[in-house]
């Protein structure tokens, strides 16, 4: 079965293809959809909609996993996350893809052991439980992968 992990942003997208086997959970892909801030919102909806149904129709999915939006702060920021979240989410839908959701605490707690974990944590962890060469880079493919895992963790 294979689950794409989704970290969404308006600026970047990480994500994150793993397959689920019998022994360990195997990375097919992972990277970073960018967007440019010269862009208009609605053209960067476009190029992540567009973007992630690429990755979608490469990999056929079983599951879409996507992180919740936890925002203390910054509303305008939040609001145009929510946007990206949402062509995301169509994405899959679109395409009958199950979709399951986790907060950033529920997934740094399946892979690190800590809810609290930061960042370079998390790479680290990615590298080491995916039998990575290298630190998944930039951080948000990481968090991609991440999203991936946790929920190949919690159907087991």
């Amino acid at each position: 079965m294979i689950v794409v992990g989704i970290d969404p942003g308006i600026a970047r997208v990480g994500y994150g293809v793993l397959e689920r086997t019998a022994r360990y959970p195997t990375p097919l892909a992972y990277g970073c959809i960018e967007t440019k801030s010269s862009l208009s919102q609605s053209q960067r909806l476009r190029e992540i909609y567009e973007s992630i149904s690429q990755v979608l129709d490469d990999y056929s999915p079983a599951c879409v996993a996507i992180e919740q939006l936890f925002f203390s702060r910054n509303t305008t920021s939040a609001m145009q996350v929510s946007e990206a979240r949402g062509v995301l989410l169509l994405a899959a839908v679109q395409r009958d893809i199950a979709i399951a959701e986790y907060t950033p605490n529920q997934i740094k707690q399946a892979v690190t052991g800590s809810g609290r974990a930061d960042k370079h944590q998390v790479q680290e962890m990615m590298r080491r439980l995916l039998r990575l060469q290298e630190i998944p880079r930039p951080d948000d493919a990481a968090d991609g992968l991440a999203v991936a895992l946790c929920h190949i963790h919690t159907m087991r």
